[in-house]
């Protein structure tokens, strides 16, 4: 069956192409992020424009961009990525592919979203351990860096760490080994579904702090030149470390 994945760049995007391409019963006909127009970055992860394309080259998997404005709100995401869908769905790419792992009220997100399209979404690492999935993740010879944290959970010094075994011995208690609750975000630059390994130099750290752009907080968040592109409460944590990576 055809399909596409919505490729983040980091380890369960990553983890879950490695595992649909052994089993073979998907035809992964694209990999599919989301930038940030203005800045040309990976929504949320902030990895460099440049970086992506050498993940998709090294993955030989053809990589399809969408564009997203500054002050995005959710209608212009949703209608961004509902003609994008169409467009998969016209070329007979029916199956969208996640690495989510356990969040049920994303999944059930992103099944109406495409639902609209008449397309079905596939979740190779659903409710699977998150311990043992970073672990298999290691062992399979995958190698990635921490490319973002939330201040709320983790300080600066986690990012530009390595995922390894010092990594998760390290993680304090309540932070999910994968970062699934939106912990930490990574960037894959080696591992099996390579040809050959993505070169990068490590920049700096910065922090950013992020403010609702809309008065009930459903617009995007955004400080000076950075937006992240998430719907959030008001309440919500917005301050994160990112480690910049400069194509190596």
């Amino acid at each position: 069956m055809n399909a596409y994945i919505n490729w983040s760049g980091g380890k369960d995007a990553s983890l879950a192409l490695w595992q649909l391409q052994q089993e073979g019963k998907y035809d992964i006909r694209y990999l599919f992020t989301t930038l940030s127009a203005a800045h040309r970055r990976v929504s949320m992860h902030g990895v460099r424009e440049e970086l992506l394309d050498e993940q998709a080259r090294q993955t030989g998997i053809e990589l399809v961009k969408a564009w997203l404005p500054e002050n995005a709100s959710m209608e212009d995401y949703n209608g961004i990525m509902r003609e994008r869908l169409s467009r998969f769905r016209a070329e007979g790419v029916r199956q969208a592919v996640f690495g989510d792992i356990f969040l049920e009220d994303l999944r059930a997100y992103r099944e109406t979203q495409l639902a609209q399209v008449d397309m079905q979404g596939v979740f190779p690492l659903w409710k699977r351990d998150s311990a043992g999935l970073v672990r298999e993740f290691i062992a399979a010879g995958f190698k990635a860096v921490i490319v973002c944290v939330n201040a709320k959970y983790l300080p600066a010094s986690f990012a530009g760490r390595l995922i390894d075994a010092s990594f998760l011995a390290d993680l304090p208690a309540g932070v999910d080994p994968c970062g699934e609750n939106g912990e930490f975000h990574s960037f894959v630059f080696d591992g099996p579904i390579f040809k050959a390994p993505v070169a990068f130099t490590t920049g700096e750290t910065v922090e950013r702090s992020y403010t609702p752009a809309g008065n009930n907080g459903s617009d995007c968040y955004k400080e000076g030149d950075n937006d992240c592109f998430r719907a959030a409460p008001a309440e919500w944590d917005t301050r994160f470390f990112f480690c910049d990576l400069l194509p190596g």
